[in-house]
């Protein structure tokens, strides 16, 4: 299982499921992270947290305990 904490920079990858339960996985989908929609690694932080991603046209930052949360497919 990949997740998106395990994308390289500069790669697009596409949403295959979100784990986590209630708020924090209500808080990934508020933020426009869904199942099937494509994700591209701008940037991780020199210490791998926070990871830069755009998702729907806008950045967002995600930590790392989040983005471990967002299975991924390449």
């Amino acid at each position: 299982m990949k997740t998106l904490r395990d994308a390289k920079i500069g790669e697009t990858v596409k949403v295959k499921k979100l784990m986590g339960e209630g708020a924090v996985k209500r808080r990934i989908m508020d933020m426009g992270v869904t199942k099937g929609i494509e994700v591209f690694v701008r940037k991780v932080a020199p210490l791998g947290d926070p990871i830069e991603v755009t998702v729907r046209g806008y950045e967002l930052s995600i930590r790392k305990a989040d983005a471990e949360m967002i299975e991924i497919e390449a």
